[in-house]
């Protein structure tokens, strides 16, 4: 009976593993590629065998896996063979033990170099725990340059592992969810891959915040039919108006993600209904071969706005200017026939797939055709160029490398134009220094200032679109440190850094050598115990601060180094370790807020939640300064460097560091009933002004709650008055019951929680 039934389950996963073949098989069979079919049956047949009896930990085979891999490669981004075979094949090298060799003696070069790239990312050889993600960044960034490839396969691999995260343990969703915003996510935005980037972020926010998900969830399911109703009654009348200029075309509505809705709300404070651009209208056309597919997108917009009036702020021309992802549309926003504002979205069929699939997809190694235009090619070449040269930099810190790069990688971009007339893009914020280094590192370190529009600007001057910068330099110049205060660009804060490192090492080394020649004029031989005495006299802990400082002419050697040499030992001793341990504890008492935990978190069982019960607070467990979480908040724990567990919100952005960084150390909690300790929380209240509205709140807040009050604000102008009330709670539920209650003054429209 037994091995019947082990049986039944083997021939259900060989059914099961078929059929995703068989889709696989026919998502490429309708695409444009020519058709290699026999390399992706042998590439199918080869991971397979390799990954025989595995299982991931959702009880699936694990061929599954690679299968949803390459059917996202094929379907979703629209690549062909070599990189569906390498989907398939990109787990083998890691997980079994093929070589990069057997994969290169089968399939060929180009399939064996992508799955190395894959596999080096993954590898997990790194030299730390802490940077590993910041490494994992950096190999994925420099594999891109070989091949394009490996970066869409990782982002599909990625993607998979989302859509199947549900079966691992919260802590391990929190980790990977946390890395998924911060790397991937962005890294699909930059590469155009919108609709993977969207669903990168939803599903990371199912994860991390599942109740507002499910909220915001049902309030779009609730509110479908009214949008329905405005979208026929603003494009039933547009209709005829497109038709009359003889193209074909489709019009859509496209609902706002929703993460995007949730992170607008956070952003602008405020709530669901006062979402107003929820949905947008798409006007997707196909092209008349002979004419100009950019006057095609003006005479439709012209037809909208003939019928529509138009809200001039909120014109957006990426036709003539892409985004340096490929992005090309022409946004308008226009008041509906219901009086609301309707942002229109116009492309063409080619600007839209290049939206959904992705730029990188379609000019870069094309597989059935060659490149496309010179135009598409450039803007990310000239991206893929810049990481390039942050890559190549010595030893960049890999902490500071990461934020960089996530810095750059969601910056909205600005075009500058040379003296010469040539268009240079840079990161929204960039600097009259950053257009400097973008032009060439010699010119960044001589820069002295900048004409921008044939007027004089400083180093720090922010460029807008459109400006048009010529660089002043000069010979003498070097690299400031307060440069790092104004450069926004990966490039420009990468090349400063490494000119400020070897300028301060050479400081050092001139430091050195100016005690020795003093002590060698003392004829006194240099050793390690007579430089001991001269930290412990000047009062530096390290030979290099001290070197630096002699450099600098921050200090003046004696003429007879013998009077330090014979002064005694213990006086400046003692001077130099009550220095030393002054300034060691300066910092800890100002950071010190609570008694030190008892409880070493290293311990804690983490496929368990840790369940944060009130009379452990600030004995096992304390709660983070950058967010101030609150008892009722969604929250995870994370274990610092001395075992204790410090409690985040799941939306604090520390802890999106920290679960990128040091998603080993995330782990999941809940809280227990919070009664006797109270915590600091602001409340807004809004509102319509009349008499009395003062006294009610007050009086709803500290009799019929019995909240504490610690402070309250009150404006008000033209009617309205808003107040922002500082209270003590003890957890949501508090808040929970007095927005209730003061919702129900008389006048008060709105009353929120301020993080």
């Amino acid at each position: 009976m037994e091995g019947k039934a082990k049986n039944t389950k083997t021939n259900g996963d060989d059914k099961m593993i078929q059929e995703a073949f068989e889709r696989l098989q026919k998502s490429y069979a309708q695409s444009n590629h020519r058709q290699k079919f026999e390399i992706i049956n042998n590439a199918f047949l080869f991971a397979n065998s390799a990954h025989k009896g595995v299982k991931r930990q959702s009880g699936e085979p694990y061929i599954m896996h690679p299968l949803a891999v390459a059917q996202i490669v094929s379907e979703e981004m629209g690549l062909g063979s070599t990189s569906i075979c390498s989907a398939l094949l990109h787990d083998v090298v890691e997980d079994t033990d093929y070589t990069v060799e057997d994969i290169r003696s089968v399939f060929g070069d180009k399939i064996a170099q992508i799955v190395n790239g894959l596999t080096k990312i993954s590898g997990g050889i790194f030299a730390g725990a802490a940077s590993a993600q910041a490494e994992n960044m950096r190999r994925l960034l420099l594999t891109m340059s070989d091949d394009i490839r490996v970066i869409l396969i990782k982002i599909a691999d990625r993607l998979h592992n989302m859509r199947t995260l549900g079966s691992l343990l919260p802590a391990k969703q929190y980790k990977i969810a946390g890395e998924t915003m911060f790397l991937y996510a962005p890294m699909a935005h930059r590469l155009g891959l919108f609709a993977i980037k969207t669903e990168l972020e939803d599903l990371s926010f199912k994860y991390e915040h599942p109740e507002e998900y499910k909220q915001i969830s049902q309030k779009l399911e609730a509110t479908a039919a009214n949008r329905e109703k405005i979208y026929q009654n603003f494009a039933t009348p547009l209709s005829p108006k497109l038709d009359e200029l003889e193209i074909r075309y489709k019009m859509q509505e496209r609902v706002k993600s929703i993460y995007s809705i949730w992170n607008k709300m956070q952003a602008k404070k405020v709530n669901f209904d006062e979402i107003y651009d929820i949905f947008a209208v798409r006007i997707v056309f196909e092209p008349k071969p002979d004419v100009d597919v950019k006057k095609q997108c003006w005479d439709i917009y012209s037809a909208i706005t003939n019928l529509y009036s138009l809200r001039p702020d909120r014109i957006r021309d990426w036709v003539s200017h892409p985004k340096a992802n490929g992005y090309q549309a022409l946004h308008l926003t226009v008041m509906g026939p219901d009086g609301q504002w309707v942002e229109i979205q116009i492309r063409s069929a080619k600007m839209d797939e290049i939206d959904e699939k992705g730029l990188a997809a379609h000019w870069k190694y094309k597989e059935y055709g060659g490149r496309n235009t010179i135009e598409e090619q450039t803007e990310l070449d000239r991206w893929l160029e810049r990481i390039q040269d942050v890559l190549e930099a010595p030893s960049p810190n890999a902490m500071d490398f990461l934020d960089t790069i996530k810095l750059n990688l969601y910056a909205s971009e600005i075009f500058i134009f040379t003296p010469k007339g040539e268009i240079k893009t840079l990161p929204q914020g960039a600097t009259a220094l950053d257009f400097a280094y973008e032009i060439h590192t010699n010119v960044g370190d001589k820069c002295i200032g900048a004409k921008v529009n044939h007027a004089l600007a400083p180093l720090s001057y922010k460029l807008s679109s459109g400006d048009q910068v010529e660089i002043l330099t000069s010979r003498s110049q070097k690299p400031q440190s307060e440069w790092l205060n104004f450069v926004t660009t990966a490039k420009a804060k990468t090349k400063i850094e490494s000119f400020l490192k070897k300028q301060k090492k050479e400081k050092i080394k001139e430091g050195e050598q100016l005690l020795i020649a003093c002590l060698e004029k003392a004829e006194i031989e240099f050793s390690v115990q007579i430089l001991d005495k001269f930290l412990a006299f000047y009062g530096y802990p390290k030979k290099e601060a001290l070197y630096y400082a002699l450099a600098e002419k921050q200090l003046e050697l004696p003429e007879n180094p013998q009077k330090i040499l014979k002064e005694k030992t213990d006086n400046f001793l003692m001077k130099y370790v009550k220095k030393t341990f002054s300034a060691g504890t300066k910092d800890s008492n100002e950071t010190k807020t609570v008694d030190t935990p008892l409880l070493d978190a290293r311990q804690i069982d983490r496929k368990k939640t840790y369940i944060l019960d009130e009379a452990d607070f600030q004995k096992n467990y304390i709660t983070s300064s950058c967010c101030h979480p609150i008892p009722g908040e969604e929250v995870l724990g994370f274990i610092q460097d001395d075992g204790h567990l410090e409690v985040h919100k799941r939306s604090c952005p520390q802890a999106l560091t920290l679960k990128t960084r040091f998603g080993d150390r995330i782990i999941s909690c809940e809280w227990a009933g919070h009664k006797v300790f109270s915590f600091p929380c602001k409340i807004e209240v809004k509102g319509i002004d009349r008499m009395g509205v003062l006294n009610d709140i007050t009086q709803a807040i500290t009799n019929e709650l019995s909240v504490n009050m610690r402070k309250l604000v009150i404006d008000s102008l033209d009617g309205l008055f808003e107040s922002v009330i500082d209270v003590f709670i003890h957890d949501m539920d508090d808040i929970n019951q007095l927005s209730s209650r003061l919702q129900k003054i008389k006048g008060v429209k709105s009353v929120k929680k301020i993080d």
